[in-house]
């Protein structure tokens, strides 16, 4: 009985043995636990995600994409090429003008007679000078004595631009300078558009000093231009206003 007793009860130092290795493997496993946790928590996951997906192989998402709408933008504004500015030469001649015109010799500003014509200042004239005379000069012949106190003289030529056309040209004239004291004192020619009248003596035509005389001629404008001509002959040619009128 004492043999089968110790065959069955082993030796007590074997069963420390056991005992050691055991507590050795258990803490162990303590230690892995929570690095195991994590791991086996991570592979049931997995498990699980799989196998669902696996259990209903036709459920997939469905992305539904919105039309693009397209952003609107900005339209620009029509381009307009506009044409430069007409810029006239400097040489280019004035428009034609539509007569009555009236221009005032040797006077820089505006001038309305007692009819109430509106005379244009002094231009239209090349080379000579102009001069006035004192206010209180007496005119005989007129009813605008101050018309003829102001002059310009020694002029070659006039031009003025008009429609061609016929027309009625009135030259103006007074002899109001003292140097003159008689007939042949002034004597001059001038040609309007191709009509000549020379040797013009103001004191003959006129009848005498500081009287009023006007020249007519009638005309035909053909090159979009009224032109005069003026020659000296003794002194200087001398005028007081051009007036170019239609044709009666």
């Amino acid at each position: 009985m004492r043999r089968g007793s110790q065959h069955l009860c082993p030796d007590s130092s074997e069963s420390r043995k056991v005992q050691r290795k055991f507590m050795q493997d258990a803490k162990r496993l303590i230690h892995c636990l929570p690095g195991c946790f994590v791991a086996v928590l991570a592979i049931g996951l997995f498990t699980g995600c799989h196998s669902a997906s696996h259990s209903n192989p036709k459920a997939t998402t469905v992305i539904t994409l919105l039309p693009e709408v397209p952003m609107p933008k900005d339209t620009p504004a029509p381009s307009m090429s506009l044409p430069p500015p007409a810029v006239a030469p400097a040489n280019a001649a004035p428009a034609p003008v539509l007569p009555p015109v009236r221009i005032k010799a040797g006077l820089f500003t505006a001038f309305t007679d007692s009819d109430g014509n509106v005379w244009l200042s002094d231009q239209g004239f090349t080379d000579g000078e102009i001069t006035d005379r004192p206010d209180d000069l007496q005119i005989a012949n007129t009813k605008d004595p101050a018309f003829y106190r102001t002059e310009r003289y020694s002029m070659t030529s006039f031009s003025y631009p008009v429609p061609n056309g016929k027309y009625l040209v009135k030259l103006h004239f007074a002899e109001t300078f003292d140097g003159i004291s008689g007939p042949g004192g002034r004597v001059f020619s001038f040609n309007v558009e191709g009509q000549e009248f020379k040797d013009f003596d103001i004191w003959v035509k006129a009848g005498g000093a500081r009287r009023a005389y006007i020249e007519t001629v009638n005309v035909e404008v053909t090159d979009g231009k009224l032109d005069v001509s003026f020659t000296a002959q003794e002194e200087n040619p001398e005028i007081n206003g051009i007036e170019i009128l239609p044709a009666p």
